[in-house]
């Protein structure tokens, strides 16, 4: 494996770990302690990582030869019921997962335009621009409405009353039967998304730095 092939991965570990670290933060800030007293607002990655998600669909990824390097961990427990804002809550600390890969992306974007300041060599330019596009990836990605991504609890805040119970339910099925939704997310990531996310993540990520 290639070095900047392990770079990567270790930035994909990072990443994932950072975003349920940062779910986790904002449930115990919402009012949620069930995060933190399961040790889930630790940087320790072996607390976070998902045999399937963080370890056999990055390394498949990478011997395939994709251009695109995703993957997810154990999503962060909660419980909804102790948030202090019962509207919001859910939605907020779903956002915060997505928003912390937004956040890494744009640190690694200034530091890219002050590299020739930083006198920074272009490998690691390179891979700083690499990141950005796996962070800002990531986050596209989780936003999905399809359970049990984040964009499956911050949808149905924005839905009619009638829409929403339906989509609850299949939200419902989905996260009693994790094997069954993550099945799902990858074949229609594989078929549909996978394209358009990445064309947007690109367009996104030049924009960022500035046409690099």
């Amino acid at each position: 494996m290639e070095p900047m092939q392990i770079a990567m991965i270790v930035a994909l570990i990072i990443s994932v770990v950072i975003h349920e670290m940062a779910h986790g933060y904002a449930a115990n800030w919402m009012g949620d302690p069930t995060a933190r007293l399961a040790g889930r607002l630790s940087p320790n990655p072996l607390v976070h990582l998902d045999p399937l998600m963080s370890v056999i669909v990055p390394a498949l990824l990478v011997i395939s030869g994709s251009p695109i390097l995703f993957g997810a961990a154990k999503p962060v427990p909660y419980n909804p019921y102790n948030f202090t804002n019962q509207k919001w809550g859910e939605a907020i600390v779903a956002v915060a997962g997505p928003a912390s890969n937004i956040a890494i992306a744009a640190i690694f974007a200034v530091i890219i335009r002050l590299s020739d300041v930083l006198s920074l060599s272009a490998t690691f330019i390179q891979l700083s621009f690499m990141v950005i596009i796996l962070n800002i990836f990531l986050a596209f990605f989780n936003l999905v409405p399809i359970p049990p991504l984040d964009g499956s609890k911050i949808l149905p805040r924005f839905l009619p009353f009638g829409l929403r119970m339906h989509y609850d339910r299949f939200r419902n099925v989905l996260e009693q039967n994790p094997g069954l939704g993550f099945l799902i997310v990858i074949v229609f990531f594989f078929y549909f998304l996978s394209a358009p996310l990445y064309s947007l993540t690109l367009d996104l990520a030049n924009l960022m730095v500035g046409g690099f």
